[in-house]
């Protein structure tokens, strides 16, 4: 009995190699981390948005507010005339400055001049230095606002208010800045520490749980197998699915290639063209008998012949399934075109033993009646009986020999025609017949043609009232013609191509095999680049049936010419 799959591989514990559900494992926990961290990010983003919201508002008002104290805009006033000096300026402010931070959170409040210098300040190192205004417009158009600047390295939010003065020609004499900065981000964590804490825990516990099931999943379905063992099984596949000399097909339910080695291109013709995994069957040019075996649905596929192209294959199907689902079919081909020769000599030995055997039997018949009639003593009758004898044997001889050249063909259907009358069945053979010498091979091949169809016919006339098979053999300069024609049962229209490519027959098993006669014919014809047909023998009749054959004399196709 074949071990698990797992007992069959070292634990990759053991080698310190990751299983595959290990390293999903470790890779959704780096992915969580990942998004937690990012989580953490746009938390602390979000915090900063509605803090620059909420501050920035407050820092407006809290500029505003000081920008409307009389005891502010009057220094103001009086400076901007030259009638109060710089340090007596930041002195008279400096308590409203501090009194604008004392009713907010304010970092800092600040009375800045025209020129965008502060004038006075909560903190006194900013008095007489530029500030930093950011986008601010106030100055120009008296008007407040709210941004973000950098105020001496941090960030903060600012608001701006416009200090407007009772002089119509000098309406602003200038701005009050509130502004507080962002807290650091170690503050904002301490901040949002149980909250955060709370939905990141409960995200990473749910990510953690989530990926334990995943893992146990993934290490079901690849049985506790690391990923360089699967690596490895998969190159074993290929290299095992390559390497073997019947082909593989596999097809999936959708009816397209999943899997198809070297040898399965090379039986199918597909070798030099397009990729063929991935595409549907019925794209891939074969005969539709063949897509018909690849993909057909129901019952298993056992041991179906096929011709493809010039090759004589044999198709075995059956369905894959996984977890009791199917996904689809696997096909085995199997190249017997030299198995089928080899059957077909066999054929035609049998048939000469056949034609052996009948001629004997007559020879026996027909001595055992001279005997009888030497016993009796009528030597007329046996004189009589010789000379018919051997005048028909000559007239069928000389019949034959007269219109058939070549003595192999020539011999092949004298012997049928004694096979012929053994059955009772009748041999015509046409006398409009003209076949000239032949070379060995095309004579060889005329002969194995022929002996399989006159056998075929002579089979299916038996049965019949007044049995006849008719030959007609013609040859022109470029292929011999040959029409077999009986009058037995015919073919039906549904099995005139299955009596050449699935060993179809409907004789009783016998020796040899049936049903290989009619495809090893076609593989003959198709391979010199000729052609068999079969039809009724009578337009339109419902009995009978004719095989007409185009064989040409020339070399078979994809050989070199001998000469």
């Amino acid at each position: 009995m074949v071990a698990p799959l797992r007992s069959r591989f070292r634990s990759p514990w053991r080698r310190g190699e990751l299983t595959l559900a290990g390293k999903v494992l470790l890779l959704q926990l780096a992915v969580i981390a990942v998004l937690l961290a990012a989580v953490g990010v746009l938390s602390i983003r979000q915090s900063n948005a509605d803090f620059a919201e909420e501050r920035g508002v407050q820092m407006q008002d809290v500029a505003e507010y000081v920008a409307v104290i009389p005891a502010v805009r009057e220094p103001l006033e009086e400076f901007a005339r030259d009638g109060l000096g710089a340090d007596d300026l930041a002195r008279a402010l400096a308590p409203y400055a501090a009194q604008g931070v004392s009713l907010s959170s304010a970092t800092d409040v600040m009375v800045v001049g025209l020129e965008g210098t502060v004038l006075a300040a909560t903190d006194p190192s900013r008095v007489g230095k530029p500030a930093d205004l950011g986008d601010s417009n106030a100055l120009e158009l008296g008007r407040g606002w709210i941004g973000d600047v950098d105020a001496d390295g941090e960030r903060a939010v600012v608001g701006h208010a416009p200090v407007i003065s009772d002089d119509r020609g000098t309406p602003t004499v200038a701005i009050v800045v509130a502004e507080v900065t962002y807290p650091s981000v170690g503050d904002q964590i301490a901040t949002a520490a149980p909250d955060l804490a709370l939905f990141l825990g409960l995200g990473a516990l749910l990510g953690l749980l989530g990926t334990w099931a995943v893992s146990r999943v993934v290490r079901r379905s690849t049985r506790g197998l690391g990923t360089t063992e699967l690596a490895g099984l998969a190159d074993q596949r290929e290299a095992l699915l390559h390497a073997i000399r019947e082909g593989v097909v596999g097809v999936g339910t959708d009816g397209r290639v999943t899997v198809m080695n070297d040898a399965a291109r090379a039986t199918l013709g597909l070798d030099g063209g397009p990729e063929p995994v991935g595409r549907p069957v019925d794209d891939l040019g074969l005969d539709p008998h063949v897509v018909a075996l690849l993909t057909g649905e129901g019952a298993d596929v056992r041991d179906a012949l096929a011709l493809v192209g010039s090759r004589v294959v044999v198709f075995n199907r059956g369905r894959a399934s996984t977890g009791g689902r199917g996904i689809g079919t696997v096909t085995t081909l199997r190249d017997r075109t030299e198995l089928v020769s080899l059957q077909g000599q066999l054929s035609s030995n049998l048939s000469i033993t056949d034609t052996l055997r009948a001629q004997t039997h007559e020879f026996d018949n027909r001595l055992h009646t001279i005997s009888g009639l030497v016993q009796l003593g009528e030597y007329d009758e046996v004189a009589t009986l010789v000379g018919t004898l051997t005048r028909h044997r000559a007239e069928v001889g000389e019949h034959v020999a007269k219109r058939l050249a070549d003595p192999a063909v020539a011999a092949l259907v004298v012997a049928k025609h004694a096979v012929a009358e053994e059955r009772g069945v009748t041999l015509e053979f046409d006398p409009g017949s003209r076949l000239p010498a032949l070379p060995p091979d095309v004579a060889a091949d005329l002969t194995t043609v022929v002996g399989n169809l006159v056998d075929n016919a002579v089979d299916a006339s038996s049965g019949a009232g007044d049995p006849t098979v008719e030959l007609w053999i013609l040859a022109d300069e470029d292929a011999v013609h040959v029409r077999v024609r009986d009058n037995g049962p015919g073919i039906p229209d549904d099995l005139k191509e299955a009596v050449f490519v699935r060993g179809f027959s409907t004789k009783p098993e016998v020796l040899g095999g049936r049903g290989i006669g009619l495809p090893l014919v076609r593989l003959i014809c198709t391979q010199r680049g000729g052609e068999v047909v079969v039809d009724d023998a009578e337009p339109g009749s419902t009995g009978g049936a004719e095989f007409r054959v185009v064989l040409p004399i020339g070399p078979p196709v994809g050989k070199d010419d001998p000469s």
